[in-house]
């Protein structure tokens, strides 16, 4: 019989699911910062003065991030006291001396990091030949700061799957060689149109360290440890653009020729600022957003249950970031209290990899845990966009156990009417943030939220709306734009009157809020014409164009829900187009004016929808909160914001193959 492993990690035999052959378990934690902690005031002159100038950005970064102290292997004269490798083996030394471990009884060795000393061998290897001890796996993994996630997901793996009784887990990072004051001041200084921003705030917001996990294939003999449930771990790569990154001219566009390699020497390359430690901290709020909207996924995976987390350690790189991500999680009716988190970035710094292990490192030690609690870790990486969650119980030694019980491995964190439910996409993303704690009101904000995070995702594959949103934006692109809405603001008028006329008496207070919303509707279009014409357009041009298929496909949809019985599902559809109009209508105005010198007259259609949608939202939060939608009609509102999010993308796709 042939086994594989889930993404859970349990055996599978010919497809049915089975229960693990162990569990493994974090027995014991070491850190390792080196040198004397570096104040804000001193840390200029560790890593030196640019030019012999004090930094213009360092104040307002430091106010953001909140850090007040941090490590770096470096001197008063920016000299390197430490190599990487040398920080990873001081951490190891820690965690494995307070398990009685000696390096020749480890059986596997997993690191992460950013960066290591010396391109070849691996940074394992090098760690491995400084540690010592005897034979062992080793496994390295590369990235930002869930590396360390990666190679502890490695790890967790060889125990559960039997191949090792034991293995440490090291996240070590020195990055502060890439920070120093020399490094910013090559003869080309940014030559190459990089944005100096991008450079320079990473300067006060990383710094050096490393932290290591013992992991076993049972619990300490004493004092607590914590059970591995899972671990997941996703890139979004395949739709996100490099975020942090160094070594390359256009981040967005890798090619042949483009890379610090493909320079005739390394020293030119590090002339035109290539080799420079860069943030696009345009794309950050983007990496909250994933974070969110993954937490929401294993939410309706069921394999998180908000109230049953008793600590959630989580890896921001700035205290403004942590208030984005309670706010989403707010926003989405699955806030953790405060007093759950726990972090010491503001002591220890950002150490990137190594953070996560720091954090853990000193939730054990100062007792923090206590026995059957859960433990929710969280990671995001803005590498290029990944997103690291694990889940930990806290056991003690009579605690080893084949594999977790089915409740931890199948939870929910709403009512079993309400499963199914998640949201995505969150960091300000679903247009409609609803207050009221009601099965319902949880049902849809979290259910809406994906539905919106899938239609920006949608968007984001649409040609026109790529190069608007790059800048890169022409006239024609906005006429066409205004050309193809203009079908689709015309049915919308009339949609709506329909969906009134279907509603029953008993739903009367309703059929007003249809009739109101279909006026306004029936105002918009003449809006819509007026901007055509004020860009050169003519009246006769824009009212004889046909609607496109996507349009086709949109208007018979909506005239066909409008004209069921009591079509309150509709209301899913005007989460989606209203929603439209008040998270992308006023940007994308605001990006014609800037890239094609369109002025506020010949936009008023972008930007009325941009100021105004929140009233047309307030209609739909009051039909929510009056007890109108009960629990299946939610479920059809859900499925009509699908409908309509696909059909709404398809006509945009449309506009370029017209």
């Amino acid at each position: 019989m042939r086994y594989h492993l889930d993404m859970q990690g349990h055996a599978c035999a010919r497809g049915r699911r089975v229960g693990r052959a162990v569990s493994a378990y974090i027995t014991a934690a070491g850190v390792f910062l080196p040198n004397a902690p570096v104040d804000n005031e001193r840390m200029e002159r560790v890593l030196g003065l640019v030019g012999g100038k004090p930094s213009r950005l360092r104040e307002r970064i430091l106010k953001q991030n909140g850090i007040t102290s941090r490590h770096y292997a470096l001197d008063e004269d920016g000299c390197t006291t430490h190599l990487n490798e040398e920080l990873a083996v001081h951490a190891i030394h820690a965690a494995i001396a307070k398990r009685g471990l000696r390096p020749e009884q480890l059986e596997m060795l997993a690191c992460g990091t950013t960066q290591g000393d010396v391109p070849v061998p691996s940074f394992a290897s090098m760690v491995h030949g400084r540690l010592g001890g005897g034979p062992l796996e080793l496994l390295s993994t590369t990235g930002v700061c869930c590396s360390s996630m990666a190679a502890l997901l490695g790890a967790v793996r060889a125990i559960e799957g039997g191949h090792k009784k034991n293995a440490v887990v090291v996240g070590s990072e020195l990055v502060s060689r890439n920070l120093k004051a020399s490094r910013f001041e090559s003869e080309g200084e940014d030559a190459e149109g990089y944005r100096a921003l991008d450079a320079d705030f990473l300067r006060w917001m990383l710094s050096d360290g490393a932290g290591a996990l013992v992991l076993e294939n049972k619990p300490a003999e004493h004092g607590l440890s914590l059970r591995v449930d899972w671990i997941d771990l996703v890139s979004h790569a395949h739709e996100r653009p490099v975020c942090m990154y160094t070594g390359i001219v256009d981040k967005d566009v890798p090619r042949a020729g483009n890379t610090w390699l493909d320079r005739a020497t390394i020293a030119q390359a590090d002339n035109v600022g290539m080799m420079r430690v860069r943030q696009d901290t345009r794309l950050l709020p983007d990496v909250v957003k994933l974070g969110v909207e993954h937490y929401l996924r294993l939410v309706k995976q069921e394999r998180l249950r908000t109230d049953a987390i008793d600590h959630f350690l989580c890896h921001f790189s700035s205290k403004f970031f942590k208030g984005e991500i309670a706010k989403l999680l707010d926003q989405a009716a699955v806030m953790i209290p405060e007093e759950k988190w726990f972090t010491n970035l503001y002591t220890k710094g950002n150490t990137g990899a190594a953070s996560i292990f720091i954090m853990l490192e000193e939730a054990l030690e100062t007792n923090l845990f206590k026995k059957s609690e859960t433990v929710v870790l969280m990671v995001p990486e803005s590498g290029r966009f990944q997103i690291a969650y694990a889940k930990l119980t806290v056991v003690g030694a009579d605690d080893a156990r084949v594999r977790p019980p089915a409740r931890d491995l199948v939870a929910t964190a709403l009512p079993p009417a309400a499963s199914g439910t998640e949201g995505a996409d969150v960091l300000r993303a679903s247009p409609l943030q609803l207050s009221g704690d009601g099965e319902v009101q949880k049902y849809l904000g979290l259910e809406l939220a994906l539905v919106w995070a899938d239609f920006e995702r949608m968007l984001r594959g649409v040609p026109l709306v790529q190069r608007l949103e790059s800048g890169r934006g022409s006239l024609d692109d906005y006429r066409r734009l205004l050309v193809n809405l203009r079908q689709q603001v015309m049915e919308g008028a009339r949609w709506i009157a329909r969906a009134a006329s279907s509603i029953s008496i008993e739903l009367f207070p309703l059929r007003s809020m249809f009739i109101g919303h279909a006026g306004d509707e029936h105002r918009d279009y003449q809006m819509l014409e007026r901007d055509f014409v004020a860009c050169g357009g003519t009246l006769d041009e824009i009212t004889r164009q046909p609607k496109n298929v996507g349009s086709e496909a949109l208007s018979a949809w909506m005239f066909h829900q409008a004209s069921q019985p009591d079509p309150l599902d509709l209301l899913g559809a005007m989460f989606v187009i209203e929603g439209l109009g008040k998270k992308k209508a006023a940007h994308w105005a605001e990006l014609l004016r800037e890239d094609v010198g369109l002025t506020p007259q010949q936009t008023t259609f972008l930007g009325y929808h941009g100021k105004n949608d929140e009233d047309h939202f307030a209609r739909l939060k009051r039909v929510i909160d009056d007890g109108y939608i009960d629990r299946p009609t939610a479920a059809r509102v859900v499925k009509t914001a699908k409908v309509t999010a696909r059909l709404y993308a398809l006509q945009l796709e449309e506009i370029d193959r017209v």
